[in-house]
């Protein structure tokens, strides 16, 4: 008897990395199935590297429609209506079975594609509102998985059926959480790292420097700072950093994210959905201080949802000072139990198995609880 034939999985996502990471993961958890992946995406998505070279990489037209001028608008109508051409062409050619979208503008045309076509329709949802790719494409979809359980905008009265799986992160993020998180003694390190997600946060150049700067000598004795800098702006950091006598390990970009997290009493964070996803895993107590122009300011919903959680604190960016910092470092280093109680509440609302239920979300009959739903008590509570 002949074997059946591999199932085949298009995935489509925006060229970010909040979107390219979820798709990496749940790329790998399908390839250990035995399943086909495509990954179509736009021409910033870099794919997932050599080490998944099974996965064809596909690049179609897509251009944003919110915002700018009338004439940006039509230019990004025009784009998106060649890349639902390209993506019809490319569903059938590939004879896929499943389409999953993961939010930006690529995967508009391909999941309507997708949708026309027949094939199941999985949309995921990295943050606690939902983005404007995926309202478009939320009544098309058979499946939708989130990360939180409340999601501003989804329609509780829809068709799509509303599954909590958590936003997958590195295994090296995961294994980290398998540790226990350790809160500084009364005359240990301190370890703060300070991260912008992937484009940096240039306020986080001044105040925490200068925030730094206001606590008292014997804090400062104990601290060591891990921080992310971009731009032109390391020298000088780093020399406020010298000046106070603070041990600093500076960077564009932190090579070893997942090392850092674990060495970290205490993190300092924009809130982005793969940053909250990343605190969670690892059982990491942070402040969050949300992007303030990001999308329908859904920074700031992911990180309420972490707050009312227990996990972090937030500080609005339009509130940020180094004072106001300075008091808040301040007070949590001096409270080691507050710390550790944070983290304990960080590490209580993460997924680490989120890439399996998303994977059972594509193919539920086949998922890998040998023909098991996804945990229905998680259904649905994402629409409320």
């Amino acid at each position: 008897m002949n074997a059946a034939p591999p199932r085949k999985v298009v995935l489509a996502a925006g060229g970010t990395g909040g979107h390219m990471f979820p798709a990496e993961a749940l790329a790998r958890e399908l390839l250990a199935r035995g399943c086909a992946v495509a990954l179509v995406t736009d021409r910033r998505g870099a794919g997932f590297g050599p080490d998944l070279y099974q996965v064809e990489i596909h690049r179609i037209s897509a251009g944003g429609v919110a915002g700018g001028s009338v004439l940006k608008r039509v230019k990004g109508l025009l784009s998106l209506a060649v890349g639902f051409l390209q993506a019809r062409g490319l569903v059938k050619r590939l004879e896929a079975d499943a389409v999953v979208g993961f939010g930006g503008y690529p995967s508009v045309p391909t999941v309507l594609a997708g949708a026309r076509a027949g094939l199941r329709v999985v949309l995921h949802e990295q943050n606690a509102v939902l983005g404007r790719a995926n309202r478009v494409l939320a009544s098309r979809a058979q499946a939708i998985g989130t990360c939180f359980a409340r999601v501003e905008g989804l329609d509780p009265a829809g068709h799509a059926s509303v599954t909590v799986t958590g936003n997958p992160v590195r295994p090296a993020i995961t294994e980290v959480g398998r540790g226990p998180y350790a809160p500084p003694d009364q005359a240990g390190r301190l370890r703060l790292l300070v991260t912008g997600g992937s484009q940096g946060a240039r306020a986080f150049n001044d105040v925490v420097p200068a925030a730094v700067q206001r606590l008292p000598e014997t804090l400062r004795r104990r601290l060591e700072v891990s921080q992310q800098v971009r731009g032109d702006a390391l020298q000088r950091v780093a020399a406020v950093y010298r000046e106070c006598g603070v041990a600093a390990h500076l960077a564009g970009f932190l090579e070893d994210m997942p090392e850092r997290l674990a060495g970290a009493h205490l993190a300092i964070c924009r809130a982005g959905a793969s940053t909250i996803a990343e605190l969670a895993a690892t059982g990491r107590p942070a402040i969050l201080v949300p992007y303030p122009f990001a999308t329908d300011d859904h920074q700031t919903a992911n990180a309420q949802a972490l707050v009312d959680a227990g996990g972090a604190w937030l500080i609005p960016d339009r509130s940020l000072s180094p004072e106001v910092l300075a008091d808040r470092l301040g007070a949590l280093f001096a409270t080691p139990a507050l710390l550790a109680r944070a983290a304990q509440c960080a590490g209580a609302v993460a997924h680490p198995d989120a890439a399996r239920r998303l994977a059972d979300l594509v193919f539920p009959e086949t998922d890998s609880n040998g023909g098991e739903e996804p945990d229905r008590g998680e259904r649905n509570e994402a629409a409320a």
